[in-house]
């Protein structure tokens, strides 16, 4: 008779459960959408697995001391007797794409010897929340991963579109132009190896990777050209400064010393980091930011754009003075240059300035994130299209190539002479960085 009590209370048991099953389910579907049903027939086998262990243990009449927690089914996974006090600990189902199995979920045994309840509802709770917060993160990991590689693809595509323009018409080609080159070259071999990096040793974070002597060369060089990046823009303007406040419309500057700033320079903050590195923080391929000696590549890349800084808003003074005792034609070229210097500002690591801390609230910290790689990581794209495809002569130039190629297939290929590019004299160092229009006097005899 007793027998037959046990199984009756067993199949009123089941019943409640598959309930169970089915809420849970349901709700789970409906925060994530629809899963296979075989993640049903998983959760009903772990559910039958679960209520024969339940009745063997009413067979034996066995209990532990005291009062304890009885074994139980959640609708997920199955619990074992526990004591008073203890919280229960095992691995995740496997049921859903979005559970990590190698994380655990917990079900807390109270002193009185019943399970928890959640503190809202005040129903049996099992603490699945670790289940999914790995995911969570890599997901967002992942959707940051993409966000950087998108922007340094269009960079690069970007960036050698305007190379292969500056290179091909030779009508651009002044000293403004060659520090362009240089500029786009350094953003162009910086994506490069932060593309490189990514993919073969930023990626494997939290997993196993071979500390080799190539990952750090890549760190190297991946820092270098970091440095090279804010270097080659405190050239732009350290020129722009000379130009025009220093030597107003000069003909020539000796180039030779940019490049050592540009190129050179920055070896040696890369190679100071990198023997400070080796000695005192010899971590796995350099991947670690928990160490002050990051301050050697940064110290410099701080101090290079407040000197930019620095030199802007002495040119934006010197520009606004001139504007005031100059006649029209003039003001007009000093504004473009005002503009040029103005739009220099949040390509020259300006966010190192509007972002100083990182912020403490969940959501505004997602939002920092988001910003810092798009200014950071879009930096090359921005460069390319202010200083190319928003230049007035490229425009104007490309224009004028494609009038020529137009009328030469009409005329069934007749060779049409290419028309000089006439510039005003003295202006041609200007820098040119607002739509075409603007710029009808660089193309007037």
């Amino acid at each position: 008779m007793a027998v037959n009590c046990v199984m009756f209370l067993l199949v009123l048991c089941t019943f409640n459960k598959l309930l169970v099953v089915e809420s849970s389910e349901g709700k789970h579907q409906e925060e994530h959408g629809n899963h296979p049903n075989e993640h049903h027939s998983q959760i009903t086998t772990a559910q039958f697995e679960c209520f024969q262990k339940i009745l063997k243990e009413s067979h034996r009449k066995t209990k532990l001391t005291g009062s304890v927690c009885n074994r139980t089914w959640d609708g997920w996974l199955c619990w074992d007797e526990t004591e008073p006090g203890i919280t229960a600990e095992q691995n995740c189902p496997d049921y859903f794409d979005d559970f990590d199995p190698n994380e655990m979920a917990s079900k807390v045994c109270t002193e009185t010897g019943e399970w928890g309840r959640h503190p809202e509802s005040n129903r049996m709770w099992t603490n699945y929340t670790n289940c999914r917060a790995n995911t969570t993160q890599v997901k967002a990991a992942m959707t940051h991963f993409y966000l950087v590689m998108i922007g340094h693809g269009l960079s690069l595509a970007s960036l050698l579109i305007s190379l292969g323009i500056f290179f091909h018409f030779k009508s651009l080609s002044c000293q403004r132009i060659t520090l362009h080159k240089n500029l786009f070259l350094s953003f162009v071999l910086n994506s490069i190896t932060t593309v490189v990096w990514l993919t073969t040793v930023g990626n494997k974070q939290g997993h196993t990777y071979t500390d080799s002597v190539s990952c750090k060369l890549v760190m190297f060089i991946h820092l270098y050209l970091l440095s090279c990046n804010y270097f080659w823009m405190l050239c732009e303007g350290i020129y722009l400064h000379t130009l025009i406040v220093v030597a107003v419309f000069a003909e020539k500057q000796h180039l030779m010393w940019y490049y050592l700033l540009g190129w050179g320079f920055p070896l040696v903050p890369a190679a100071i980091h990198s023997i400070a590195r080796h000695c005192y923080y010899n971590d796995r391929c350099w991947v670690s930011s928990e160490t002050t000696l990051l301050y050697i590549i940064h110290g410099p890349i701080l101090a290079a754009f407040v000197v930019n800084l620095f030199f802007l808003l002495n040119i934006v003074r010197v520009l606004i003075t001139k504007l005031r005792v100059t006649h029209q034609a003039e003001s007009s070229l000093y504004m473009r240059a005002v503009r040029a210097t103005l739009i220099l500002i949040p390509l020259l690591g300006i966010q190192f300035v509007l972002f100083p801390y990182k912020p403490q609230n969940p959501w505004v910290y997602e939002i920092y994130q988001y910003t810092m790689e798009i200014l950071m990581h879009y930096q090359g794209l921005m460069v390319s299209t202010i200083f190319c495809f928003f230049n007035g002569e490229v425009q104007s130039v490309l224009r004028r190539h494609w009038n020529q190629q137009r009328m030469q297939f009409a005329e069934g290929g007749t060779k049409i002479p290419q028309i000089l590019k006439v510039s005003v004299a003295g202006h041609e160092e200007i820098p040119m960085t607002q739509p075409a229009t603007v710029y009808d006097i660089n193309t007037r005899s």
